[in-house]
C-alpha cells in the first residue's frame, strides 16, 4: 500500500482550513489552485468539502467543472455534489448524477436519498419522487430521519396529503421541521383548518413554524386570524424575522390596520431588520403605498441603505394607482442614473403610468425600447396597458392593429377595452369589427352576439340584426334572460 506523505498530508489540512475559513467566499479561486499545486485534485475528502462548500455558497458551477475532471469518484464526492445541485439547482442533475453513480458501481447510502428526493420536490415530479420512494424501501434506509423528511416535504409539496401523514405518523421523532412541513402542506392542499390543527398540536415551535401558518392564513384571505397570531407568538416570546415582517405588511395594508403596519414597521426599524433585508425594506414601501400614504412611501424608498429592482417597481406600481402617474414616470428614468435594470414588471407599472397620465408618445418609446433596449420581449399584460392608452386617448384604430400585430392570442379583455374605445369615441365601423374578433374568440358567449345586434339596431340595420339572431340559432347560442334583484 503507497504510504501518504507527511507534505501530502499536511496540505490537506490546509486547503481543509481554508476552505472554512472567514475568506472562503472571496478565496475560493485561490484555495482551488492551492490543491491543484500540491497535487490533492483527485482527493476525494478534499473535493467533497470544496463542492458542499460551492454549495453552500451558491457557486454550483463551479464545483461542477472540478467534479468532471475526477477520474474515480467515491459515494461522499458524490453525496456532496448531489446536495450542492439539490440546493442550487438545476435540479435535474441530481438524478443524472445519480444514474452516473449507479453506472459506476457505486452504491448510494443514506446520505444519498435525501437531497435526490428534495430535487424532486423542487421539480414538483411526483413521478420520480415515487420511484426515488422505491429506492429508499429497497435499499433499507426509509428509517433514516433526514430521509423521512425528504419524504413528507415531496409529498407535502406535491398535495399528496395521504402519502404525507402516512410517512409522519410512522416517525418514531418528529422535529419541529416535519411539523412546519405538515401546516405548510395541508394549507397549499386548500385545507386550512387541517393545517391549522396541526400547527396547534405542536408541542414545541420555532418562529419558522409561526411564519408559516400567518403566511398561509393571509394567502387564503384570513388576515384578521393571521393578524391575532403574530399577536400570540409575541406574547409567547418569539422574535419575529424578516419572513414575519414581509407576510404581515401586505395583510395589515389589506385590512387597513395602519396602526398595526407601523408599530410592525417600528419593530423592523429598531432590530435592523429594515437595514439587513432588501425585502423588509421594500415591504415597508408597498405597504406605505396600498395605505394610500404615498409621502411615507418615498420618504422610506429615500431611506432605503439599499434598492433592487423590487423597490423602483413597489415605488412605480404604487404611484400608478395613487394618482402620482407622472412621478412614476421620472422615477423610471431614475433607474437607469441608478444602475438598476427594468424587468418586465416595471415595465407593466411604468406603462400603467402613462396610461393614466394619457401620455401616449412616452408609452410608444418605453413600449419599443422594451425589445430593443432591454430585450424584454411585451407580455399580454404590457400589451393590455398600450391598449388601453391609445384607447382613453382616441387612437382607436392604432389599439386595433396593434391587438392585430399581437404575436400571441389576444384574449376577451383587450378586445372589450378597444371596443369601449369605439363606443365611446363614436367609431362604430372600427366597433363592429372588434364584436366580431370576440365572437371568434368567443363563440359561446350570448353576450358578444348581444352587443352585435344592437350595434345593428342603433344604426338601423335590421337585415343584420335579424342575421345576427339566426346566427345565433345556428350556434344553438341562447340569450342568457335578465332578471331582477327586487324580491
Amino acid at each position: 500500500m503507497k504510504r501518504i506523505s507527511s507534505s501530502y498530508l499536511k496540505a490537506e489540512r490546509t486547503v481543509l482550513r481554508l476552505l472554512h475559513g472567514r475568506e472562503t467566499r472571496t478565496r475560493l479561486t485561490q484555495i482551488h489552485a492551492y490543491f491543484l499545486r500540491h497535487g490533492l485534485h483527485q482527493s476525494n475528502q478534499v473535493l467533497a468539502h470544496f463542492v458542499s462548500v460551492c454549495g453552500s455558497l451558491n457557486r454550483m458551477p463551479h464545483a461542477a467543472r472540478v467534479f468532471d475532471q475526477t477520474h474515480y469518484p467515491n459515494v461522499i464526492l458524490f453525496n456532496a455534489v448531489i446536495k450542492g445541485h439539490s440546493l442550487c439547482g438545476p435540479f435535474e442533475r441530481c438524478l443524472d448524477l445519480f444514474s452516473a453513480m449507479k453506472g459506476r458501481g457505486i452504491w448510494p447510502d443514506e446520505y444519498t436519498f435525501a437531497p435526490l428526493l428534495k430535487s424532486c420536490s423542487s421539480l414538483g415530479d411526483l413521478r420520480l419522487g415515487r420511484g426515488m420512494h422505491r429506492d429508499v424501501l429497497v435499499a433499507g434506509f426509509v428509517r433514516f430521519a433526514s430521509i423521512q423528511i425528504g419524504l413528507v416535504e415531496l409529498y407535502a409539496g406535491c398535495a399528496e396529503m395521504g402519502d404525507a401523514q402516512k410517512v409522519f405518523d410512522e416517525m418514531l421523532h418528529r422535529e419541529v421541521i416535519v411539523w412546519n412541513l405538515m401546516v405548510r402542506g395541508f394549507c397549499r392542499a386548500g385545507d386550512v383548518e387541517m393545517g391549522l390543527g396541526v400547527f396547534r398540536r405542536m408541542s414545541e415551535r420555532n418562529v419558522a413554524s409561526w411564519n408559516t401558518i400567518i403566511s398561509c392564513l393571509g394567502q387564503s384571505g384570513r388576515d384578521r386570524e393571521a393578524l391575532e397570531l403574530f399577536d400570540e407568538m409575541r406574547k409567547q416570546g418569539f422574535e419575529p424575522d424578516e419572513v414575519t415582517v414581509v407576510s404581515l405588511l401586505p395583510l395589515c395594508a389589506r385590512l387597513g390596520a395602519v396602526d398595526a403596519g407601523q408599530q410592525i414597521e417600528s419593530y423592523a426599524g429598531s432590530s435592523r431588520l429594515l437595514k439587513d433585508f432588501i425585502s423588509v425594506g421594500n415591504a415597508v414601501i408597498d405597504f406605505y403605498c396600498k395605505s394610500g400614504d404615498m409621502e411615507a412611501s418615498m420618504r422610506k424608498f429615500r431611506d432605503l441603505p439599499r434598492k433592487n429592482v423590487v423597490s423602483f417597481n413597489t415605488m412605480i406600481t404604487g404611484m400608478a394607482f395613487n394618482g402620482k402617474d407622472r412621478l412614476g414616470v421620472e422615477l423610471f428614468e431614475e433607474m437607469a442614473t441608478e444602475g438598476v435594470i427594468p424587468n418586465d414588471a416595471t415595465f407593466v407599472g411604468v406603462l400603467t403610468c402613462c396610461s393614466h397620465a394619457g401620455m401616449v408618445d412616452r408609452a410608444r418609446e418605453l413600449f419599443a425600447s422594451m425589445s430593443m433596449d432591454h430585450q424584454i420581449e411585451p407580455k399580454l399584460e404590457h400589451y393590455g396597458c398600450m391598449v388601453d392608452l391609445l384607447g382613453r386617448s382616441g387612437c382607436v384604430r392604432e389599439a386595433f392593429d396593434l391587438i392585430r400585430k399581437m404575436p400571441m392570442k389576444p384574449n376577451a379583455a383587450l378586445w372589450g377595452s378597444v371596443l369601449s374605445a369605439c363606443r365611446t369615441h363614436g367609431d362604430m365601423e372600427l366597433a363592429e369589427l372588434t364584436v366580431k374578433e370576440l365572437i371568434d374568440l368567443e363563440p359561446w358567449n350570448s353576450g358578444n352576439y348581444v352587443l352585435l345586434s344592437n350595434l345593428y339596431a342603433e344604426a338601423g340595420r335590421w337585415n343584420e340584426v335579424e342575421k345576427v339572431r339566426v346566427q345565433m340559432r345556428g350556434r344553438c347560442v341562447h340569450k342568457v334572460p335578465g332578471y331582477s334583484a327586487v324580491g
